[in-house]
């Protein structure tokens, strides 16, 4: 088929990506391909809309095969490098980076070099996710080439929880109109990601202790970001936080040992209902006690960062620091507060220390409920509980935590301290007090 200028063609390709027709743009891209694939602006195009809309391994299947850099030039090889990191096809991506390198063009060498960065990252990453999922998988012996050989028969499967509503607000569904803000039509959906622990020593035995220090940060971070969001009239949050569905029917919390990449933010924007606008993704790393953070902010239309946040801190800096990088979210997002009078007059403890460690434990108690967590794998509540104590009385939101983290341990049988913390004087704590029948 000829095609005299396949422009049109390309956006109408265009808008059924748009529409979330990829099989109808694909059919398009093909035709074009077939008739046109070797003109550089088709090439071009064809990767840089994919990318845009996060649809990274059809552009290793269209233009993979026809990319020659010498011909083509960089650009469109910097979409198709782009594309391997996000599949974490690194052997591939090197490959494609040395004949980036052939080129001989000095003013491509800052950006190779961080592709070259990225790319051994990347593998780092991706060898440490390989390593332990395996660990969790199970094998049956079979005849190979070689001799006898381990053949998988099951793997397990990392699937996403979404916590719509702050953590500790669960088990109080029916004071909700007295704590909850009213959501219009026109807000921003943002999804605050569980963060990746980077750098970890033993990524296998880290998976087996979820519930640990950094593992519990991965996720209360998220929680905490989102239920600030939650108490603003602009935007409709989610936390997406991962757990591991073994084959065997067990399920607990994951540890993500590599970043959220692109076809990542694809897949929860089209597993949440109503679709997202903002993603938030990024990793955690320790070292010698000293914690730093990398956190990236996606624009979901175009699939692009919008900005990356960092934050470092040490045991005794920690309140200052998140304090100071929540304040440069709410400011970057134009984060406003509720009036008077719509819902709970939302106002966090002032630590952010203790209260991650609450809405961690909390969220666990939830997981162990609803069968996402063992048991045993949860730490002891009552250091949790005696420093949120010391926060009740001045703060609803905390008395609140309180109550319903003291209802669930009941519920579930763990042992949650001696009790007995000063709540704040709040009719909708009264409330849920009375409601939940703890105290």
């Amino acid at each position: 088929m000829e095609i005299s200028d396949p422009r049109q063609r390309l956006n109408v390709a265009r808008q059924k990506l748009d529409a979330r027709d990829l099989p109808g743009a694909i059919a398009i891209y093909e035709e074009v391909l077939a008739a046109t694939g070797d003109r550089p602006d088709v090439l071009l195009t064809i990767s840089g809309d994919l990318g845009s809309t996060g649809h990274v391994a059809p552009i290793i299947d269209l233009i993979g095969p026809r990319y020659d850099a010498q011909r083509h030039g960089p650009a469109i090889g910097f979409n198709l490098l782009q594309a391997y990191l996000s599949l974490r096809q690194t052997e591939s991506a090197q490959h494609l980076l040395d004949r980036l390198f052939a080129l001989n063009r000095p003013d491509l060498e800052e950006r190779l070099f961080g592709f070259s960065n990225a790319i051994v990252e990347a593998a780092h990453q991706g060898a440490a996710v390989a390593s332990y999922l395996s660990q969790e998988g199970s094998y049956e012996l079979a005849e190979g080439p070689s001799g006898t050989i381990e053949v998988p028969t099951a793997m397990p499967k990392v699937a996403l929880a979404s916590i719509s509503k702050p953590i500790w607000f669960y088990g109080l569904e029916a004071l909700a109109e007295s704590i909850l803000p009213p959501k219009g039509d026109r807000v921003r959906r943002i999804a605050f990601g569980q963060l990746a622990l980077i750098g970890l020593p033993d990524p296998a035995a880290t998976l087996a202790r979820p519930e640990d220090e950094l593992g519990r940060l991965s996720r209360a971070l998220p929680l905490w970001f989102a239920e600030n969001f939650f108490f603003s009239p602009l935007y409709s949050p989610i936390a997406a936080l991962g757990y591991l569905d073994r084959p065997d029917g067990t399920r607990q919390p994951m540890i993500f040992a590599a970043e959220w990449m692109t076809e990542n933010l694809r897949q929860l924007v089209d597993s949440t209902k109503g679709g997202l606008d903002y993603i938030f993704t990024g990793a955690l790393r320790q070292q010698a006690g000293d914690f730093e953070l990398v956190l990236r902010v996606w624009e979901v239309k175009k699939f692009r960062e919008r900005k990356q946040f960092t934050a470092r801190w040490t045991p005794g800096t920690a309140d200052a620091e998140l304090t100071k990088l929540l304040g440069e979210l709410r400011a970057f997002m134009e984060w406003t507060p509720y009036p008077a009078g719509a819902g709970l007059a939302y106002a966090a403890p002032a630590s952010p220390t203790v209260w991650l460690d609450t809405l961690g434990a909390s969220l666990g108690l939830f997981l162990a409920d609803k069968k996402l967590c063992p048991i045993e794998l949860l730490r002891p509540l009552p250091p949790t509980m005696a420093a949120l104590a010391k926060q009740t009385a001045g703060s609803p939101v905390a008395s609140l935590a309180w109550l319903t983290l003291s209802a669930r341990a009941q519920a579930l049988g763990l042992d949650a301290g001696p009790g007995g913390a000063p709540l704040a004087a709040d009719p909708v704590v009264e409330e849920a007090e009375a409601s939940l029948g703890v105290g």
